[in-house]
Formats: structure tokens, C-alpha cells, sequence
């Protein structure tokens, strides 16, 4: 069974930090190209960061260049977020994907709210 679990979300204050992770299981992790997406209430989803297969390539949306950081273990079959200097309008449900030509999977999704 494919599932996809992210975790580590959660409230934080403006310029604060979180790591998201995203555990992959009943699938060859490796094989992805993986991406981190989020969505705001009344806000279509976004693609926030990608990572290709070896991890070697990344690519962000500008909002978040320099603030965010994705990578991947593929010894782990996890995938992970860090995100720093944390605003307000990075408040939106995450959401990681695994994507290749035979396929896509979502996982279900991490609340990250940044208030004070």
C-alpha cells in the first residue's frame, strides 16, 4: 500500500523555524522526483520546492528562496523541509509528492500556521 506521511508541522512565531518530513512506504522511493506543495485557505495549491531523484537538482518557488530548504534520504525513504524565517503568509497545509511516468501519490497533508 502507497502511503505518503508528512509530519512536523505545527504554530510558529514570524521568523521561527520547522522541519517538515514526508515518510514514503510501499513504493520505490528512490525512483521519484519529489516535491513539497502547500495550500492556503481560499488559495489554490503551489508548488513550493522540487528534488530530483539523487537529490542533486532542487528548484523553489522565489517566495521561499532562501528560506526554505528541501532534501531527501533515499536510504530513509524520507523526504524533508526546512524552513526558516518563517512569515505569516506561509501559513497553508503541506502537502508532499512523489511523481514519475508510471504514477503520482500525495500524502494527506501538515498544518503549518505562523502567528504570533
Amino acid at each position: 500500500q502507497v502511503q505518503l506521511v508528512e509530519s512536523g508541522g505545527g504554530l510558529v512565531q514570524p521568523g521561527g523555524s520547522l522541519r517538515l518530513s514526508c515518510a514514503a512506504s510501499g513504493f520505490i522511493f528512490s525512483s521519484y522526483v519529489m516535491s513539497w506543495h502547500r495550500q492556503a485557505p481560499g488559495k489554490e495549491r503551489e508548488l513550493v520546492a522540487s528534488i530530483s531523484i539523487s537529490g542533486g537538482t532542487t528548484s523553489y518557488v522565489d517566495s521561499v528562496k532562501g528560506r526554505f530548504t528541501i532534501s531527501r534520504n533515499n536510504a530513509k525513504d524520507t523526504l524533508y523541509l526546512q524552513m526558516n524565517s518563517l512569515k505569516p503568509e506561509d501559513t497553508a497545509v503541506y502537502y508532499c509528492k512523489a511523481v514519475r511516468p508510471s504514477g503520482v501519490y500525495w500524502g494527506r497533508g501538515t498544518q503549518v500556521t505562523v502567528s504570533a
